[in-house]
């Protein structure tokens, strides 16, 4: 319990700063944005996917739907890898938090590796798709206008996104992993990594094959690859699970094969494997040669007790204990459909794929874009959607089924 709450502290602080810059993004950032660059079949289109993505604080589940969108509305399917695979690794807080537990070498690499894997793998995607006709409506689709809003609200939707939606999204898993963080610390033998001395590659491999299938998000993989470095991983191992773990997941793997084909989903995955080994390497060459000290913070920051604790960083850590529980457990529970299952015409469903806040405002769009729905709303707990209006069950699951849901009756 000590080391997860020494953990807390240390990170507590940067979480709250990223969490505010998150949702200072989504609040005063066009959507419009982002769709705007990525349509062109070009190397340009991949880079500036992969740029849009690093900041953006987006898991590996909410990325799912915004990256189909992007490819719905004309995106080529090099930049739609190359937005999938660079957005879930990083995100302006996980990059905050990065640095206040495992320094600036860290900080700086995280977001490097993502975007020159993802740049590699959109390449290669767009290489292997030149002679495929393009998809989407393009820039001479009709879009759905900007909403205007005054600068008072845009600070309110940045605080509600930051503090209420994106802690519901990732605050599980970021507790999830500060206690796994824990258990390793106590429970994992100092010698246990010894195994893999003069061979890290091979505790690469090992990394890879736990963290690929599983869902992991950016900020939660840093306490548990700090708690590993702490008992021997290397720090280029560490790197593997900072980047696989978040990039890659198992419904991530299956929803671009159904929705980006085959090719595209072999071409996803080996960019991420590959750019995941490389970077590994590299980062392990710096370390043992000496160039750069990527142990440095732990080495001084990680004495095993939470003496040394300021005041400040302890009332950040309630803080976002507080802001932890609102999201979780208050906030979940009293956000209900805005359809009633009373209303008239109105049908009940389920949705499966969804994950986060992101993933059920992408499913609500996508059903009251519909013809002949009138009113749309989505409980994520339950997975349960009520939909108003005369659309027909076929009409709504191609809608879903376009950014990567299925949906049930």
């Amino acid at each position: 319990m000590q080391e997860i709450v020494h953990l807390l502290n240390e990170m507590s602080p940067y979480l709250l700063l990223g969490f505010l810059l998150a949702g200072v993004m989504h609040a005063f950032l066009p959507k419009s944005y982002y769709g705007r660059f990525l349509g062109d079949r070009s190397f340009k289109s991949v880079i500036n996917a992969a740029l849009f993505g690093i900041p953006l604080p987006l898991c590996s589940c909410g990325v799912i739907p915004t990256a189909m969108s992007l490819r719905k509305e004309g995106a080529s399917k090099g930049a739609t890898v190359s937005f999938l695979i660079a957005t879930p690794q990083t995100g302006v807080d996980s990059i905050i938090a990065t640095y206040s537990l495992m320094g600036l070498p860290f900080a700086i690499a995280r977001p490097i590796a993502a975007l020159l894997t993802s740049v590699f793998g959109g390449g290669l995607v767009n290489m292997s798709e030149r002679n495929e006709p393009r998809q989407g409506c393009g820039e001479s689709c009709s879009r759905e206008p900007e909403e205007k809003k005054t600068f008072s609200a845009r600070c309110i939707d940045a605080l509600e996104y930051a503090f209420v939606e994106m802690m519901s999204d990732i605050g599980k898993w970021l507790a999830i992993g500060l206690l796994v963080a824990g258990l390793i610390t106590v429970l994992v033998p100092e010698s246990w990594f010894g195994i893999f001395k003069g061979n890290t590659f091979a505790s690469m491999l090992l990394v890879l094959a736990i963290a690929m299938p599983m869902y992991v998000c950016a900020t939660g993989s840093i306490p548990i690859a700090v708690a590993l470095m702490l008992k021997g991983l290397t720090p280029g191992a560490a790197l593997v699970l900072l980047m696989a773990g978040p990039a890659c997941n198992l419904a991530s793997m299956l929803v671009v094969h159904k929705v980006l084909g085959t090719r595209t989903t072999l071409v996803y995955i080996l960019s991420i494997v590959i750019g995941a080994i490389c970077f590994g390497t590299l980062i392990d060459w710096l370390q043992f040669s000496g160039s750069v000290d990527f142990l440095a913070r732990l080495n001084t920051s990680y004495c095993g007790c939470c003496d040394g604790d300021s005041v400040f960083s302890i009332i950040c850590s309630l803080v976002l204990a507080l802001l932890l529980i609102n999201a979780l457990f208050i906030h979940r529970n009293i956000h209900k459909p805005n359809v009633t299952k009373d209303t008239m015409n109105a049908k009940t469903y389920h949705i499966e794929g969804m994950n986060c806040n992101h993933c059920r405002m992408s499913a609500e769009k996508a059903l009251r874009s519909v013809e002949g729905v009138t009113n749309a709303s989505v409980d994520l707990a339950t997975g349960e959607a009520l939909v108003e209006g005369t659309a027909t069950r076929e009409a709504l699951a191609k809608a879903l089924s376009e950014i990567g849901f299925t949906l049930k009756d």
